[in-house]
Protein backbone atom coordinates (compact mmCIF):
# COMPACT_ATOMS: atom_id res chain seq x y z
CA UNK A 1 0.00 0.00 0.00
CA UNK A 2 1.08 3.84 -0.75
CA UNK A 3 2.80 4.59 2.91
CA UNK A 4 2.63 8.14 2.64
CA UNK A 5 0.03 10.37 2.58
CA UNK A 6 -0.51 13.36 -0.03
CA UNK A 7 -0.61 16.39 1.88
CA UNK A 8 -1.85 18.50 -1.33
CA UNK A 9 -4.76 18.23 -3.49
CA UNK A 10 -8.37 17.12 -2.84
CA UNK A 11 -9.40 14.27 -0.58
CA UNK A 12 -12.54 12.51 -1.18
CA UNK A 13 -14.98 9.90 0.08
CA UNK A 14 -15.95 6.58 -1.11
CA UNK A 15 -18.85 4.72 0.16
CA UNK A 16 -18.93 0.65 -1.00
CA UNK A 17 -22.61 -0.64 0.17
CA UNK A 18 -22.07 -4.34 -0.17
CA UNK A 19 -23.69 -7.61 0.26
CA UNK A 20 -22.25 -8.04 4.00
CA UNK A 21 -21.72 -4.58 5.07
CA UNK A 22 -21.40 -0.78 3.97
CA UNK A 23 -17.35 0.91 4.25
CA UNK A 24 -16.35 4.12 4.07
CA UNK A 25 -12.92 5.54 3.00
CA UNK A 26 -10.70 8.87 2.87
CA UNK A 27 -8.62 8.66 -0.06
CA UNK A 28 -6.21 10.81 -1.49
CA UNK A 29 -4.97 11.58 -5.44
CA UNK A 30 -1.72 8.89 -4.73
CA UNK A 31 -4.36 6.43 -3.59
CA UNK A 32 -3.55 6.39 -0.26
CA UNK A 33 -6.18 5.38 2.08
CA UNK A 34 -6.13 8.29 5.31
CA UNK A 35 -9.49 6.60 7.46
CA UNK A 36 -11.73 3.29 6.96
CA UNK A 37 -15.02 3.02 8.46
CA UNK A 38 -17.42 -0.03 8.29
CA UNK A 39 -20.64 -1.20 9.65
CA UNK A 40 -22.76 -4.83 9.21
CA UNK A 41 -25.63 -5.27 7.41
CA UNK A 42 -27.89 -7.93 8.29
CA UNK A 43 -28.73 -10.68 5.70
CA UNK A 44 -31.88 -12.02 5.89
CA UNK A 45 -32.63 -15.59 4.32
CA UNK A 46 -36.73 -15.95 4.73
CA UNK A 47 -37.14 -19.55 2.41
CA UNK A 48 -34.11 -21.58 0.98
CA UNK A 49 -32.53 -19.17 -2.23
CA UNK A 50 -34.10 -16.46 -0.76
CA UNK A 51 -31.78 -13.08 0.43
CA UNK A 52 -32.82 -9.97 1.12
CA UNK A 53 -31.61 -6.86 3.00
CA UNK A 54 -33.66 -4.21 4.83
CA UNK A 55 -32.73 -1.63 2.07
CA UNK A 56 -33.19 1.21 5.18
CA UNK A 57 -29.85 -0.34 6.47
CA UNK A 58 -28.08 0.66 2.85
CA UNK A 59 -28.57 4.89 4.18
CA UNK A 60 -28.24 4.27 7.90
CA UNK A 61 -24.92 2.11 7.36
CA UNK A 62 -23.83 4.73 4.86
CA UNK A 63 -24.33 7.59 7.17
CA UNK A 64 -22.97 6.27 10.38
CA UNK A 65 -20.07 5.64 7.74
CA UNK A 66 -19.19 8.36 6.51
CA UNK A 67 -20.08 10.20 9.42
CA UNK A 68 -16.74 8.34 11.22
CA UNK A 69 -14.34 8.88 8.91
CA UNK A 70 -14.99 12.61 8.43
CA UNK A 71 -14.95 12.72 12.42
CA UNK A 72 -11.03 11.47 12.38
CA UNK A 73 -9.81 14.16 10.42
CA UNK A 74 -8.67 17.66 11.13
CA UNK A 75 -10.63 21.16 10.36
CA UNK A 76 -8.08 21.79 8.05
CA UNK A 77 -8.05 18.41 6.32
CA UNK A 78 -11.91 18.18 6.26
CA UNK A 79 -11.88 21.38 4.20
CA UNK A 80 -9.80 19.22 1.57
CA UNK A 81 -12.50 16.64 1.07
CA UNK A 82 -13.99 17.55 -2.39
CA UNK A 83 -16.48 14.31 -3.68
CA UNK A 84 -18.43 11.09 -2.56
CA UNK A 85 -17.78 8.48 -4.75
CA UNK A 86 -20.34 5.88 -4.51
CA UNK A 87 -20.05 1.75 -5.16
CA UNK A 88 -22.57 -0.58 -4.64
CA UNK A 89 -23.78 -4.70 -4.63
CA UNK A 90 -24.49 -4.96 -8.34
CA UNK A 91 -28.11 -6.50 -9.14
CA UNK A 92 -29.91 -5.72 -5.60
CA UNK A 93 -33.09 -3.39 -5.44
CA UNK A 94 -36.12 -2.16 -3.54
CA UNK A 95 -39.49 -0.55 -4.45
CA UNK A 96 -39.71 2.53 -2.12
CA UNK A 97 -42.55 4.69 -2.16
CA UNK A 98 -42.82 9.18 -2.73
CA UNK A 99 -40.84 9.29 0.87
CA UNK A 100 -37.86 6.63 0.25
CA UNK A 101 -40.01 4.45 2.64
CA UNK A 102 -39.55 0.55 1.44
CA UNK A 103 -42.16 -1.13 0.56
CA UNK A 104 -40.33 -4.52 1.09
CA UNK A 105 -36.79 -5.99 1.63
CA UNK A 106 -34.57 -5.25 -1.28
CA UNK A 107 -33.78 -8.59 -3.03
CA UNK A 108 -30.08 -9.38 -3.89
CA UNK A 109 -28.19 -10.36 -6.50
CA UNK A 110 -27.14 -13.79 -5.35
CA UNK A 111 -31.15 -14.57 -4.35
CA UNK A 112 -31.73 -17.43 -6.17
CA UNK A 113 -36.00 -17.24 -6.37
CA UNK A 114 -36.23 -16.62 -9.73
CA UNK A 115 -35.37 -19.99 -11.73
CA UNK A 116 -39.19 -20.04 -13.40
CA UNK A 117 -38.73 -16.45 -14.91
CA UNK A 118 -35.31 -16.90 -15.68
CA UNK A 119 -36.29 -19.60 -18.39
CA UNK A 120 -39.74 -17.82 -19.16
CA UNK A 121 -38.09 -14.77 -20.01
CA UNK A 122 -34.23 -15.33 -20.48
CA UNK A 123 -33.04 -15.83 -24.11
CA UNK A 124 -30.43 -15.10 -26.61
CA UNK A 125 -32.54 -11.86 -28.02
CA UNK A 126 -32.62 -10.87 -24.42
CA UNK A 127 -28.68 -11.06 -23.77
CA UNK A 128 -27.71 -9.48 -26.62
CA UNK A 129 -29.93 -6.14 -25.97
CA UNK A 130 -28.75 -6.01 -22.15
CA UNK A 131 -25.38 -7.97 -22.35
CA UNK A 132 -26.82 -9.93 -19.62
CA UNK A 133 -26.67 -13.59 -20.28
CA UNK A 134 -30.16 -15.49 -18.81
CA UNK A 135 -29.14 -15.94 -15.14
CA UNK A 136 -29.58 -15.79 -11.10
CA UNK A 137 -27.51 -12.37 -10.63
CA UNK A 138 -29.78 -9.60 -12.96
CA UNK A 139 -32.42 -8.07 -11.38
CA UNK A 140 -34.87 -8.07 -14.07
CA UNK A 141 -35.71 -12.22 -13.37
CA UNK A 142 -36.16 -11.31 -9.83
CA UNK A 143 -38.31 -8.10 -10.75
CA UNK A 144 -40.40 -10.27 -12.64
CA UNK A 145 -40.95 -12.63 -9.79
CA UNK A 146 -42.16 -10.03 -7.77
CA UNK A 147 -44.28 -9.05 -10.16
CA UNK A 148 -46.03 -12.33 -10.52
CA UNK A 149 -46.24 -12.96 -7.03
CA UNK A 150 -46.08 -9.70 -5.12
CA UNK A 151 -48.55 -8.24 -7.49
CA UNK A 152 -49.47 -5.14 -5.87
CA UNK A 153 -46.14 -4.37 -5.00
CA UNK A 154 -44.94 -2.30 -7.91
CA UNK A 155 -48.14 -0.70 -8.68
CA UNK A 156 -47.89 0.82 -5.34
CA UNK A 157 -44.16 1.89 -5.90
CA UNK A 158 -43.07 5.51 -6.82
CA UNK A 159 -39.33 4.20 -7.20
CA UNK A 160 -37.91 1.14 -7.98
CA UNK A 161 -34.27 1.31 -8.21
CA UNK A 162 -30.70 -0.02 -7.07
CA UNK A 163 -28.58 0.39 -4.06
CA UNK A 164 -26.59 3.57 -5.37
CA UNK A 165 -29.41 4.96 -6.07
CA UNK A 166 -31.15 5.27 -2.92
CA UNK A 167 -28.12 6.12 -1.02
CA UNK A 168 -27.41 9.05 -3.51
CA UNK A 169 -31.23 9.95 -3.16
CA UNK A 170 -30.42 9.89 0.94
CA UNK A 171 -27.24 12.27 0.29
CA UNK A 172 -29.31 14.90 -2.59
CA UNK A 173 -32.88 14.13 -2.61
CA UNK A 174 -32.11 13.13 -6.11
CA UNK A 175 -33.59 9.53 -7.79
CA UNK A 176 -30.52 9.35 -9.60
CA UNK A 177 -27.88 6.16 -10.34
CA UNK A 178 -24.62 5.95 -12.85
CA UNK A 179 -25.20 4.21 -15.86
CA UNK A 180 -22.68 1.54 -15.19
CA UNK A 181 -24.37 1.26 -11.27
CA UNK A 182 -28.09 0.79 -12.74
CA UNK A 183 -26.52 -1.28 -15.63
CA UNK A 184 -26.25 -4.54 -13.55
CA UNK A 185 -30.26 -4.80 -12.82
CA UNK A 186 -30.12 -6.22 -16.50
CA UNK A 187 -33.22 -3.51 -17.73
CA UNK A 188 -30.66 -1.40 -20.00
CA UNK A 189 -30.35 -1.81 -24.15
CA UNK A 190 -26.63 -1.57 -23.15
CA UNK A 191 -25.10 -0.48 -26.70
CA UNK A 192 -27.94 2.83 -25.94
CA UNK A 193 -26.86 3.36 -22.10
CA UNK A 194 -30.57 4.08 -21.90
CA UNK A 195 -33.59 1.67 -20.44
CA UNK A 196 -35.22 -0.80 -22.83
CA UNK A 197 -39.13 -0.35 -22.92
CA UNK A 198 -38.91 -4.09 -23.96
CA UNK A 199 -36.83 -4.69 -20.63
CA UNK A 200 -38.60 -3.00 -18.23
CA UNK A 201 -42.30 -4.20 -19.99
CA UNK A 202 -40.28 -8.12 -18.72
CA UNK A 203 -39.83 -6.90 -15.22
CA UNK A 204 -42.91 -5.44 -14.88
CA UNK A 205 -42.05 -1.53 -14.01
CA UNK A 206 -42.27 1.64 -15.55
CA UNK A 207 -39.75 4.13 -16.77
CA UNK A 208 -41.16 6.64 -14.57
CA UNK A 209 -40.25 4.31 -11.65
CA UNK A 210 -36.56 4.21 -12.62
CA UNK A 211 -33.81 6.11 -11.58
CA UNK A 212 -32.32 9.15 -13.84
CA UNK A 213 -29.24 7.71 -15.53
CA UNK A 214 -26.36 9.57 -15.04
CA UNK A 215 -22.96 8.84 -16.97
CA UNK A 216 -20.46 7.54 -15.03
CA UNK A 217 -17.57 9.82 -13.23
CA UNK A 218 -20.48 13.18 -13.42
CA UNK A 219 -21.54 15.02 -11.20
CA UNK A 220 -25.32 13.77 -9.96
CA UNK A 221 -26.12 16.78 -7.37
CA UNK A 222 -25.01 18.31 -4.46
CA UNK A 223 -24.86 17.08 -1.44
CA UNK A 224 -27.96 17.90 1.35
CA UNK A 225 -27.40 21.62 3.31
CA UNK A 226 -28.40 19.51 5.99
CA UNK A 227 -25.74 16.70 5.62
CA UNK A 228 -22.89 19.62 4.89
CA UNK A 229 -24.01 21.29 8.11
CA UNK A 230 -24.10 17.43 10.35
CA UNK A 231 -21.01 16.59 9.36
CA UNK A 232 -19.20 19.70 9.61
CA UNK A 233 -17.60 20.11 6.18
CA UNK A 234 -16.90 23.82 5.09
CA UNK A 235 -18.89 23.77 1.61
CA UNK A 236 -21.25 21.56 0.01
CA UNK A 237 -19.54 19.00 -2.10
CA UNK A 238 -20.37 16.90 -5.51
CA UNK A 239 -21.75 13.26 -5.53
CA UNK A 240 -20.06 11.60 -8.16
CA UNK A 241 -21.84 9.17 -10.53
CA UNK A 242 -20.00 5.83 -9.96
CA UNK A 243 -20.72 2.25 -10.55
CA UNK A 244 -21.21 -1.26 -9.97
CA UNK A 245 -18.64 -3.00 -7.27
CA UNK A 246 -17.17 -5.31 -9.91
CA UNK A 247 -16.41 -2.74 -12.42
CA UNK A 248 -14.80 -1.11 -9.36
CA UNK A 249 -12.36 -3.64 -8.61
CA UNK A 250 -10.83 -3.26 -12.07
CA UNK A 251 -10.84 0.49 -11.85
CA UNK A 252 -9.15 0.54 -8.47
CA UNK A 253 -6.42 -2.27 -10.11
CA UNK A 254 -5.89 0.07 -12.96
CA UNK A 255 -7.01 -2.67 -15.46
CA UNK A 256 -7.70 -0.38 -17.83
CA UNK A 257 -6.57 -1.85 -21.13
CA UNK A 258 -7.54 -5.48 -23.07
CA UNK A 259 -4.55 -6.72 -21.80
CA UNK A 260 -4.99 -6.65 -18.07
CA UNK A 261 -7.43 -8.30 -16.05
CA UNK A 262 -8.74 -7.91 -13.30
CA UNK A 263 -9.44 -11.05 -10.65
CA UNK A 264 -11.48 -10.83 -7.57
CA UNK A 265 -11.07 -13.60 -5.51
CA UNK A 266 -13.95 -12.74 -3.25
CA UNK A 267 -16.71 -14.28 -1.80
CA UNK A 268 -17.52 -15.02 -5.34
CA UNK A 269 -14.83 -14.66 -7.57
CA UNK A 270 -15.18 -12.56 -10.84
CA UNK A 271 -12.58 -11.32 -13.37
CA UNK A 272 -12.78 -8.91 -16.39
CA UNK A 273 -10.90 -6.52 -18.75
CA UNK A 274 -11.60 -3.22 -20.73
CA UNK A 275 -12.96 -2.94 -24.17
CA UNK A 276 -13.81 0.07 -26.23
CA UNK A 277 -16.67 -1.94 -28.02
CA UNK A 278 -19.71 -4.18 -27.17
CA UNK A 279 -19.81 -7.63 -27.97
CA UNK A 280 -22.38 -9.90 -26.91
CA UNK A 281 -20.66 -13.51 -25.84
CA UNK A 282 -22.43 -16.87 -24.13
CA UNK A 283 -19.74 -17.34 -21.79
CA UNK A 284 -19.25 -13.42 -20.19
CA UNK A 285 -21.43 -10.96 -19.16
CA UNK A 286 -20.75 -7.48 -20.33
CA UNK A 287 -21.38 -4.29 -18.47
CA UNK A 288 -21.15 -0.77 -18.54
CA UNK A 289 -17.67 0.34 -17.25
CA UNK A 290 -16.76 3.36 -15.18
CA UNK A 291 -14.44 4.79 -18.10
CA UNK A 292 -17.45 6.64 -20.21
CA UNK A 293 -18.02 4.74 -23.70
CA UNK A 294 -16.43 1.74 -22.64
CA UNK A 295 -17.74 -1.52 -22.06
CA UNK A 296 -15.94 -4.27 -19.20
CA UNK A 297 -16.21 -7.97 -20.38
CA UNK A 298 -16.97 -10.04 -17.08
CA UNK A 299 -16.83 -13.22 -15.94
CA UNK A 300 -18.37 -14.56 -12.26
CA UNK A 301 -18.24 -17.80 -10.49
CA UNK A 302 -20.57 -17.05 -7.46
CA UNK A 303 -18.37 -20.10 -5.30
CA UNK A 304 -15.44 -18.25 -4.18
CA UNK A 305 -13.90 -17.59 -1.25
CA UNK A 306 -17.46 -18.69 -0.22
CA UNK A 307 -16.60 -22.41 -0.89
CA UNK A 308 -13.87 -22.27 0.92
CA UNK A 309 -15.35 -21.27 4.23
CA UNK A 310 -18.25 -23.89 3.29
CA UNK A 311 -15.70 -26.59 3.47
CA UNK A 312 -13.75 -25.21 6.54
CA UNK A 313 -16.90 -24.45 8.77
CA UNK A 314 -18.62 -27.52 7.48
CA UNK A 315 -15.98 -29.76 7.53
CA UNK A 316 -13.14 -28.15 8.94
CA UNK A 317 -12.01 -27.75 12.40
CA UNK A 318 -15.04 -27.03 14.27
CA UNK A 319 -13.04 -24.67 16.75
CA UNK A 320 -12.32 -22.15 14.29
CA UNK A 321 -15.98 -21.65 13.22
CA UNK A 322 -14.53 -21.50 9.44
CA UNK A 323 -12.04 -18.98 9.94
CA UNK A 324 -8.91 -19.77 7.70
CA UNK A 325 -7.08 -22.51 9.20
CA UNK A 326 -3.57 -22.26 8.38
CA UNK A 327 -2.82 -26.44 9.36
CA UNK A 328 -5.22 -27.38 6.72
CA UNK A 329 -3.12 -25.31 3.92
CA UNK A 330 0.28 -26.58 5.02
CA UNK A 331 -1.52 -29.68 4.22
CA UNK A 332 -3.13 -29.09 1.49
CA UNK A 333 0.27 -27.72 0.23
CA UNK A 334 1.61 -30.82 0.69
CA UNK A 335 -0.55 -32.40 -2.33
CA UNK A 336 -0.11 -32.37 -5.70
CA UNK A 337 -1.72 -30.88 -8.58
CA UNK A 338 -4.64 -32.78 -9.21
CA UNK A 339 -5.04 -34.13 -5.60
CA UNK A 340 -4.73 -37.70 -6.79
CA UNK A 341 -6.83 -37.63 -8.65
CA UNK A 342 -10.24 -35.86 -6.92
CA UNK A 343 -11.75 -33.61 -9.01
CA UNK A 344 -14.59 -30.40 -8.20
CA UNK A 345 -17.04 -28.87 -9.73
CA UNK A 346 -17.85 -26.52 -7.81
CA UNK A 347 -20.95 -25.02 -8.73
CA UNK A 348 -22.88 -25.02 -4.85
CA UNK A 349 -24.35 -22.07 -5.44
CA UNK A 350 -24.99 -22.76 -9.28
CA UNK A 351 -23.34 -21.74 -11.91
CA UNK A 352 -22.89 -18.63 -13.97
CA UNK A 353 -19.54 -18.48 -16.40
CA UNK A 354 -19.66 -20.60 -18.83
CA UNK A 355 -23.13 -22.38 -19.01
CA UNK A 356 -25.36 -19.59 -16.73
CA UNK A 357 -27.59 -23.02 -15.18
CA UNK A 358 -29.65 -22.01 -12.37
CA UNK A 359 -30.14 -25.49 -10.98
CA UNK A 360 -26.66 -26.56 -11.45
CA UNK A 361 -24.98 -28.07 -8.37
CA UNK A 362 -21.76 -28.84 -6.90
CA UNK A 363 -20.27 -32.77 -7.17
CA UNK A 364 -16.48 -33.71 -5.90
CA UNK A 365 -15.72 -36.75 -8.35
CA UNK A 366 -12.89 -39.60 -8.10
CA UNK A 367 -12.71 -40.39 -4.17
CA UNK A 368 -10.72 -43.21 -2.81
CA UNK A 369 -10.50 -44.29 0.83
CA UNK A 370 -6.68 -42.91 0.67
CA UNK A 371 -8.04 -39.60 0.12
CA UNK A 372 -8.34 -37.00 3.14
CA UNK A 373 -9.70 -33.32 4.00
CA UNK A 374 -7.20 -31.81 3.38
CA UNK A 375 -7.17 -33.55 -0.77
CA UNK A 376 -11.20 -32.26 -0.91
CA UNK A 377 -9.76 -29.00 0.17
CA UNK A 378 -7.42 -28.39 -2.32
CA UNK A 379 -9.56 -29.46 -5.11
CA UNK A 380 -11.80 -26.96 -4.06
CA UNK A 381 -9.37 -24.43 -4.66
CA UNK A 382 -8.33 -26.34 -7.95
CA UNK A 383 -11.55 -25.90 -9.38
CA UNK A 384 -12.36 -22.44 -9.15
CA UNK A 385 -8.90 -22.14 -10.56
CA UNK A 386 -9.79 -24.28 -13.74
CA UNK A 387 -13.36 -22.33 -13.82
CA UNK A 388 -11.51 -19.29 -14.44
CA UNK A 389 -8.76 -20.77 -16.98
CA UNK A 390 -11.69 -21.67 -18.96
CA UNK A 391 -13.56 -18.00 -18.77
CA UNK A 392 -10.52 -16.21 -19.13
CA UNK A 393 -9.71 -18.33 -22.36
CA UNK A 394 -13.11 -17.28 -23.24
CA UNK A 395 -12.68 -13.45 -22.51
CA UNK A 396 -9.51 -13.74 -24.50
CA UNK A 397 -11.20 -14.78 -27.39
CA UNK A 398 -13.78 -12.14 -27.15
CA UNK A 399 -11.07 -9.38 -27.06
CA UNK A 400 -9.02 -10.97 -29.66
CA UNK A 401 -6.00 -9.71 -26.96
CA UNK A 402 -3.80 -12.27 -25.38
CA UNK A 403 -3.83 -11.53 -21.35
CA UNK A 404 -0.16 -10.04 -20.36
CA UNK A 405 -0.92 -9.94 -16.60
CA UNK A 406 -3.90 -10.39 -14.50
CA UNK A 407 -4.03 -8.08 -11.38
CA UNK A 408 -5.67 -9.82 -8.22
CA UNK A 409 -7.80 -8.43 -5.19
CA UNK A 410 -10.41 -9.82 -2.43
CA UNK A 411 -9.37 -12.16 0.39
CA UNK A 412 -8.63 -15.10 -1.69
CA UNK A 413 -5.43 -13.23 -2.08
CA UNK A 414 -4.25 -13.33 1.77
CA UNK A 415 -4.06 -17.03 0.93
CA UNK A 416 -0.03 -18.15 -0.71
CA UNK A 417 -1.66 -21.28 -1.47
CA UNK A 418 -4.96 -20.62 -3.65
CA UNK A 419 -2.71 -17.55 -5.19
CA UNK A 420 -0.13 -20.21 -6.54
CA UNK A 421 -2.72 -22.16 -7.54
CA UNK A 422 -4.27 -19.60 -9.49
CA UNK A 423 -1.43 -18.46 -11.44
CA UNK A 424 -0.34 -22.26 -11.85
CA UNK A 425 -3.48 -23.26 -13.32
CA UNK A 426 -4.43 -20.14 -15.73
CA UNK A 427 -0.28 -19.39 -16.07
CA UNK A 428 -0.51 -16.11 -16.02
CA UNK A 429 1.30 -13.98 -13.75
CA UNK A 430 -0.70 -12.39 -11.16
CA UNK A 431 0.24 -9.22 -9.27
CA UNK A 432 -1.70 -8.46 -6.04
CA UNK A 433 -3.12 -5.14 -5.14
CA UNK A 434 -2.66 -3.56 -2.18
CA UNK A 435 -5.73 -1.55 -1.24
CA UNK A 436 -8.03 -4.25 0.62
CA UNK A 437 -11.32 -2.33 -0.25
CA UNK A 438 -10.62 -2.02 -3.54
CA UNK A 439 -13.99 -1.22 -5.05
CA UNK A 440 -14.48 2.01 -2.62
CA UNK A 441 -10.61 2.43 -4.44
CA UNK A 442 -12.54 2.57 -7.85
CA UNK A 443 -15.15 4.40 -6.83
CA UNK A 444 -12.64 6.94 -5.66
CA UNK A 445 -10.40 7.13 -9.10
CA UNK A 446 -14.35 8.23 -10.19
CA UNK A 447 -14.62 10.81 -7.94
CA UNK A 448 -11.11 12.23 -8.67
CA UNK A 449 -11.82 12.43 -12.25
CA UNK A 450 -15.17 13.91 -11.69
CA UNK A 451 -13.48 16.97 -10.08
CA UNK A 452 -10.41 16.75 -12.65
CA UNK A 453 -7.92 15.65 -9.57
CA UNK A 454 -5.23 14.43 -12.05
CA UNK A 455 -5.92 17.81 -14.48
CA UNK A 456 -9.01 16.07 -16.46
CA UNK A 457 -11.89 13.90 -16.52
CA UNK A 458 -9.77 10.50 -17.73
CA UNK A 459 -10.68 7.89 -15.07
CA UNK A 460 -7.55 5.51 -16.95
CA UNK A 461 -5.52 8.34 -16.33
CA UNK A 462 -6.81 8.57 -12.64
CA UNK A 463 -6.37 4.96 -12.19
CA UNK A 464 -3.39 5.01 -13.08
CA UNK A 465 -1.79 7.69 -10.30
CA UNK A 466 -4.21 5.98 -7.48
CA UNK A 467 -3.78 2.16 -7.74
CA UNK A 468 -0.80 0.50 -5.41
CA UNK A 469 0.94 -3.19 -6.06
CA UNK A 470 2.54 -5.71 -4.01
CA UNK A 471 4.02 -8.93 -4.95
CA UNK A 472 3.43 -10.83 -8.20
CA UNK A 473 3.01 -14.50 -8.61
CA UNK A 474 4.75 -16.10 -11.42
CA UNK A 475 3.41 -19.76 -12.92
CA UNK A 476 5.42 -22.72 -12.05
CA UNK A 477 5.18 -23.90 -15.93
CA UNK A 478 5.75 -27.47 -15.01
CA UNK A 479 2.75 -27.07 -12.27
CA UNK A 480 0.66 -25.39 -15.14
CA UNK A 481 1.34 -28.96 -17.55
CA UNK A 482 -0.61 -31.04 -15.14
CA UNK A 483 -2.74 -28.53 -14.42
CA UNK A 484 -3.96 -28.53 -17.98
CA UNK A 485 -4.64 -32.39 -18.33
CA UNK A 486 -6.82 -32.26 -14.74
CA UNK A 487 -8.69 -29.14 -16.56
CA UNK A 488 -9.38 -31.20 -19.51
CA UNK A 489 -11.02 -33.93 -17.27
CA UNK A 490 -12.53 -31.12 -14.61
CA UNK A 491 -14.52 -29.73 -17.53
CA UNK A 492 -16.23 -33.17 -18.74
CA UNK A 493 -18.38 -32.84 -15.51
CA UNK A 494 -21.08 -30.55 -16.05
CA UNK A 495 -21.91 -31.82 -19.92
CA UNK A 496 -22.30 -35.38 -18.44
CA UNK A 497 -23.93 -33.96 -15.06
CA UNK A 498 -26.55 -31.61 -16.65
CA UNK A 499 -29.60 -33.88 -16.92
CA UNK A 500 -28.81 -35.25 -13.80
CA UNK A 501 -29.02 -31.38 -12.16
CA UNK A 502 -32.03 -31.13 -13.55
CA UNK A 503 -33.26 -34.24 -12.02
CA UNK A 504 -32.25 -33.33 -8.72
CA UNK A 505 -34.21 -29.82 -8.95
CA UNK A 506 -37.48 -31.49 -10.30
CA UNK A 507 -36.75 -33.34 -6.93
CA UNK A 508 -36.75 -30.47 -4.70
CA UNK A 509 -39.06 -28.87 -6.11
CA UNK A 510 -41.76 -31.13 -5.73
CA UNK A 511 -40.36 -31.75 -1.86
CA UNK A 512 -39.39 -28.52 -0.68
CA UNK A 513 -37.04 -28.45 2.37
CA UNK A 514 -38.26 -26.09 5.53
CA UNK A 515 -34.66 -25.34 6.46
CA UNK A 516 -33.53 -22.32 6.37
CA UNK A 517 -30.08 -22.18 5.05
CA UNK A 518 -26.83 -20.36 6.76
CA UNK A 519 -24.24 -17.90 5.47
CA UNK A 520 -20.51 -19.37 5.80
CA UNK A 521 -18.06 -17.37 6.86
CA UNK A 522 -16.50 -16.08 3.21
CA UNK A 523 -13.07 -14.92 4.12
CA UNK A 524 -10.25 -17.73 3.04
Amino acid sequence: MNSKKSTEGPLVISIDSSTTSTKAIVVDVTGYVWETSKRNIQLHTPAMDFYEHNPIRWWETTKACVGEVLSKLSTKDRDRVSAIGITHQRESFAPFDKDGKPLRNGILWLDGRATKQIRAYGSAHIHDLSGKPPGVTPGIYKMAWVKENETEIFKEAYKVVDVLSYITWNLTGRWASSVAAADSLGLLDIRNFDYSDELLAIAGVRRDQMAELVPPAEVIEMLKPELVAEWNLSKSIPIIAGLGDGQAAGIGAAAVSPDVAFLNMGTAVNAGVESPIYKCDPVFRTHVSGIKGNFVFEVLQSSGSYLAGWFRQSLGDPKLLGEPDLKLDQEASKIPPGCEGLVTLPYWNAVQSPYWDPVARGAVVGWRGTHSRAHMYRSILESIGFEMKLNLESIQKGTGIRLQSVRAMGGGTRSKLWRQIMADIIGIPITVCLEDEISALGAAVLAMAGIKAHGSHDVANAAKHMANFGDTIEPNLEQSQIYNEVAGIQRQLYPQLKDVFEQLHALSEKYPSATKPESPKAEL
